[in-house]
Parts: structure tokens; sequence; C-alpha cells
């Protein structure tokens, strides 16, 4: 690559740290490529968090190269797929924990999920996720660390955001996030951003799963980041659909579900999409059973 980092990754510099990963990040290519004997090509200009580039191996197998900018949510993704060894999701080829680089199953044409629209991507998680599901525990985050974590921070990020949602939100979000953990089912592999553009066509399956930011937790966590997804469709009608869909076809508790949702949404709702994400946990306030 070029000493240029893709405008995707340009954003990094204002994070602590960011400007030297970004200094450093052709050389850990190049590093990469040299030891997994990788021919390179195009990098993948949606990448916003890692910077990501097609391969191809010594015997012709295409495959993509990952490296990361460490951060907190993608901690264990390598962990995550070896978890689930091509079971719904891209395989893991090979991992370089000192570059924070992942060598990973190429999902070819690669098109995403969202090009079904909701029924039809919601007719392929509801096959997915009781696949990803698996039994889970160290070396994930536990979810009870991670809401713990939301909730130490949520109301000062709201007071900073000058208090841009109402108060009936926010209550709700701190009290699912330091309430629902004590009381959780069975701890599984959780993939806390499987929206619907995190699911590629393929050619081993025909979706596979792509870039978890793992948890091990309740299954009802789970469908909180299908449930916000705006690509599947950003109304009443679908957000509150796609809950009582996934709650109903996969057998889940639907007000734990509700709660999380409006947890996460909340939780990650300080970016670009504010706006659309404080919506919906709105109307999943007033989804009540």
């Amino acid at each position: 690559m070029t000493a240029t980092p893709p405008a995707g990754l340009v954003w990094l510099q204002e994070l602590e740290g960011g400007g030297a990963w970004l200094e450093a990040l052709p050389e850990l290519v190049a590093g990469c490529a040299a030891d997994w004997q990788l021919e390179l090509g195009e990098p993948f200009a949606d990448a916003h968090v890692s910077y990501a580039v097609a391969a191809r191996l010594p015997d012709g197998t295409q495959a993509v190269l990952k490296v990361q900018f460490p951060d907190r949510e993608s901690e264990h993704e390598a962990a995550a797929l070896a978890h689930w060894d091509g079971d719904g999701a891209v395989r893991l080829l090979a991992h370089d924990p000192e570059r924070h680089a992942l060598l990973l199953e190429r999902c070819l044409p690669g098109t995403q999920l969202d090009e079904l629209g909701q029924d039809g991507a919601l007719d392929v998680l509801v096959g997915l996720l009781p696949r990803l599901w698996k039994p889970a525990g160290a070396p994930f985050r536990p979810l009870a660390e991670e809401a713990a974590w939301w909730a130490e921070s949520l109301e000062d990020t709201w007071e900073r955001a000058g208090r841009t949602f109402d108060d009936a939100l926010l209550a709700t979000s701190l009290e699912a996030l330091r309430t629902l953990p004590a009381s959780q089912g069975e701890a599984v592999l959780l993939h806390q951003d499987l929206h619907a553009q995190n699911v590629l066509r393929a050619q081993r399956e025909p979706w596979l799963v792509i870039d978890p930011k793992p948890l091990a937790g309740e299954r009802e966590f789970g469908v909180a980041p299908i449930v916000r997804s705006l690509e599947l469709g950003h109304s009443r009608r679908h957000v509150v659909g796609r809950l009582d869909r996934l709650t109903s076809e996969l057998a889940l508790d639907r007000e734990r579900a509700r709660l999380w949702s409006i947890a996460q949404t909340i939780a990650w709702s300080f970016g670009s999409r504010y706006r659309q994400h404080v919506e919906t946990a709105r109307w999943l306030l007033e989804a009540e059973d």
C-alpha cells in the first residue's frame, strides 16, 4: 500500500494512537504480505476501522488481509472466528496478534444482505443466529461487563451532547444496563454489530457473517443490532417488525430483547446517525407488550 491512508481511515488520526498506527500501516501490511506470501489487490473502500485488502495465496486461494486498529470492540475478533470455525461465518486462515492482522476467507461475490430487503434478510438471519450462538466464556468480554461500562459513561455523554433526547430514554437505557445482566440466560458468543451489511453473499455458503465485535452473553441481546439495522428500513413498522419476528421465530423473551435493543442503540447512538438511532430507541420504548 502507499503511505497515504485510505479515505475511510483518515478519521482515526483524531484518536489516541491513531496517527502513529496510520504511519505504521504500510510496514504492517508489507510484513503480513511477506510472511504469508500474499499477492495483494485493491483495498476495500468501505472499511472504516481496519485496513482490508483483497489477497491471493500462493496456491491461488482468494482471501482478505485485515489489519486492525487496536480497539476494545474488535479485541477478540480472531478468537470469535476460530470459535465459529466457519459455521455461518468467514473462516480465519491465519492470525498475527502482534500486528493485529487476520487473514480471512474471502466472500465472493461479496454483496451485502440488505440487497434482499427486510423480509429476505430476516429469513437468512433467523437461520444463521442459532448457529452463531455457541456457548462461550473466556476470552470474550462478558455482556455484563460491557453493560456496566456503557452505564458508567452514558449520562455524562448525554449531558455533553446537550440532552438531545428525553429523560425517559436515558432512564430506560440505564435501568436495562443495570438490571438485565444479573438475570441472563446461557452465555453464548454474540456479534454485537450484526447488521445486514456485515453478512455477505459467498460461495462456500450462501451467506457468511464478517467483522464480529464479540461478547459473551444471553441470546436476547444478540438481536439488538439487527433490530436497529437502519439499512433494513427505518420506520416504526420496520423496527418493531424486526423485534417481533426475531423474538417469535427464535423463541426469545421479547421484553428482554426490547430492553437490550433500546440500551445498546442509545449506548451506540452518539455518532453519525444519532438522530436515526434515537428515533429507533423511541419506537422501541413505545413497543411494550
